[in-house]
């Protein structure tokens, strides 16, 4: 049986607000489910970060490696905590230089694909990671 697909709902995240915080909250999210990591570690750590507020591009940032690394320890992401805290400092630095905001990025994208491209030119982005946020942002997009 192929494991339960989790939703934004179920995080607390609202995809229906319009507000660029969740949306990029829900991409945090993803990026932690599109490893192969149980998913209820993975929405531990999820919750682990949003606990301790570290849910923007500039909070991770701000929190730095040896933070993240902490954080997803608690929340038992153990066997990538190394490799997703690089990962979540390097997107959040790119999306920053590249767009300034997550916003920024979402507009500036005219079609679901090519955000998909977009979001896939991050380095340790990959397919399964932007077809778990599509899933749900796909609906809110194309209103």
């Amino acid at each position: 049986m192929p494991p339960k697909k989790i939703y934004a709902k179920e995080l607390g995240i609202d995809l229906e607000g319009g507000n660029e915080t969740e949306y990029f909250k829900w991409f945090l999210a993803s990026m932690l489910f599109g490893k192969p990591v149980q998913q209820e570690v993975a929405k531990r750590a999820y919750l682990e970060l949003v606990q301790d507020g570290i849910t923007s591009p500039e909070a991770i940032l701000k929190a730095g490696w040896d933070k993240l690394v902490e954080v997803l320890d608690r929340g038992h992401y153990v066997r990538y905590d190394f490799s997703t805290a690089t990962k979540l400092l390097e997107v959040s630095s790119a999306l920053k230089e590249e767009y300034n905001s997550f916003g920024a990025l979402l507009k500036q994208s005219n079609t679901v694909d090519e955000l998909s491209e977009r979001l896939q030119e991050f380095k340790g982005v990959g397919p399964k990671t932007v077809e778990i946020f599509l899933r749900d942002m796909e609906p809110v997009l194309e209103q």
